[in-house]
């Protein structure tokens, strides 16, 4: 199939591109800033432009598109550019990927329009669905509900398969190995402090699972995904204990629900993706942590050491700076188009 991913240059998009591209699909990226991604045909294009939109699916003539490109951070903009920037993309590549008849069109939500975060927010019920009351905070997660709500008004209007999903908390397979997520911490400090990673309702999702995700629903009957929405995570939480031990502390808003969560269960369900779709997550912060950690050994020459590795960051205590957040809630994958030091199409850099 031939796709369109939008927002191709950041975090989620640079392994989703790749992952649809080793599933068979041709792959075009559209960025405001491309990074030269191996196998995919790069478009450098500013899709806030309506016209620079159209004129690029008229001309690619995608089958489907994978629309990430956003502000991926909450707070990382003025409040009202983060919702307008997210929710103008949204429309400026919907409408044009109807008006080119494009058949398959998925878009990145994000578990925060579910409102956690909130002082005295509480879960309706524990594992949280697909049917959690969207009781969005801030203006990102606002702009996460008019995307699903463009996203349901296409599917009503225009021909083909509209349909989003709400990935958690975004993993890149280099942040496995040490690189520093978008807080600035490591995957290991999330583990060893819970409560860096409780802010995210203990959540994660390994990208390229996202990008099996993206193949599994551009491959699934159109009546199965239009207008239908997945939270897509990870089997299980970010947590060497079981949440259930951790919440009443961590994420009192759970609720009493959340006992029921035993062993390594997370706080999110994604059965409706694997049963409607057969989607399942390969990847556990477990096995990718000793896969950083042996090819790390592999990698030190003889009689020598890593000055960098995931055993020396393990031997590292995490400290507590780290929990010194800006603000009360942090990104929960949605759409994560760029890191620091290398913004995509809309992502705005603050001082």
């Amino acid at each position: 199939m031939r796709v369109v991913v939008t927002g191709s240059s950041g975090r989620l998009g640079r392994t989703l591109s790749m992952g649809l591209a080793a599933s068979g699909h041709t792959v075009v990226g559209a960025d405001r800033t491309p990074v030269g991604l191996p196998g995919i045909e790069e478009r450098e294009v500013d899709l806030l432009d309506e016209r620079a939109a159209a004129a690029l699916l008229d001309d690619v003539r995608p089958e489907a598109v994978v629309h990430l490109a956003g502000i991926a951070v909450p707070f990382s903009a003025p409040e009202q550019q983060i919702l307008v920037t997210n929710a103008s993309l949204a429309h400026s590549v919907l409408t044009a990927a109807a008006r080119a008849g494009v058949g398959r069109v998925l878009a990145a939500s994000s578990p925060t329009i579910i409102g956690y975060g909130t002082p005295g927010w509480r879960a309706s019920a524990v594992p949280i669905d697909e049917t959690h009351p969207r009781e969005p905070s801030n203006a990102y997660a606002l702009s996460k509900l008019l995307i699903e709500e463009t996203v349901r008004t296409f599917s009503r209007t225009a021909t083909g398969a509209y349909g989003f999903f709400r990935p958690c908390y975004v993993v890149s397979p280099e942040e496995w190995a040490g690189a520093p997520t978008q807080q600035g911490h490591t995957m290991l400090e999330r583990l060893d402090d819970p409560a860096l990673a409780a802010v995210s309702l203990f959540n994660y999702l390994d990208a390229r699972d996202a990008a099996a995700f993206a193949d599994a629903w551009l491959a699934a009957p159109a009546d199965v995904v239009d207008g239908e929405g997945f939270f897509v995570g990870a089997a299980d939480a970010l947590a060497r204990r079981p949440v259930a031990e951790l919440w009443r502390e961590l994420a009192p808003g759970l609720g009493t629900d959340a006992d029921r969560l035993t062993g390594t269960q997370p706080v999110f369900s994604i059965e409706k993706a694997a049963e409607r779709l057969g989607w399942r997550p390969e990847r556990t912060w477990r096995s990718e942590l000793e896969a950083a950690a042996a090819s790390a050994d592999r990698a030190v020459p003889a009689g020598g050491s890593a000055d960098v590795s995931v055993r020396a960051q393990r031997a590292r205590p995490s400290g507590h700076a780290a929990r010194e957040r800006k603000h009360p809630t942090e990104p929960v994958g949605a759409t994560a188009p760029g890191d620091p030091e290398r913004p995509s199409a809309t992502e705005t850099r603050i001082p």
